[in-house]
């Protein structure tokens, strides 16, 4: 009975160190795959990762209450106090659009922030990099609050400015 156990609890540890190196390894989330939420309003920002431009670092989307839906991106400034410089705009037009037109559309711009779980703050990270436990978007409520996306034809439930890491997308 011994011999027959042995193999099993070889097998059966084998499984465990496997499964353990699998959820270690998931543990990590990378950026263009993360998925954050906010508790008051319910919003959710995923992430996707932006291709191939030159200019923006970070590509996402807020989804507010009523199906409202954001569109984000991050460019990083120049220079020795380079910043994510994000921007969230709402049914900009598609394809040679004007500066004028851009910031028409655009309900909020600002630097954006992570936390760690330690309570450490930093800048959002490009991607390739793991996703932060919580983003911080300043003054991102009172900027949705007065855009063309809020109201009786937009989204009723204003989203404060930090959003907590959720989950990754597969």
């Amino acid at each position: 009975m011994t011999n027959a156990a042995s193999p099993m609890i070889g097998l059966m540890a084998g499984s465990l160190a496997l499964t353990a190196a699998t959820s270690g390894a998931q543990a990590a989330c990378p950026i263009q795959l993360a998925v954050y939420g906010e508790a008051k309003s319910g919003a959710e920002i995923d992430f996707t990762p932006a291709g191939t431009s030159a200019t923006i670092t970070n590509s996402f989307r807020m989804i507010l209450d009523n199906n409202v839906v954001l569109d984000g991106i991050a460019m990083w400034t120049d220079g020795s106090a380079a910043r994510p410089h994000g921007s969230l705009m709402y049914k900009c037009p598609t394809g040679d659009v004007t500066g004028e037109e851009l910031a028409a559309c655009t309900v909020w711009e600002g630097v954006i922030y992570s936390a760690d779980e330690k309570g450490g703050v930093g800048l959002l990270p490009a991607e390739g990099a793991d996703a932060p436990k919580s983003l911080i978007f300043p003054d991102l409520g009172p900027s949705l609050e007065m855009s063309a996306a809020y109201g009786p034809a937009g989204f009723s439930k204003v989203p404060w400015d930090i959003f907590v890491l959720k989950g990754c997308q597969e």
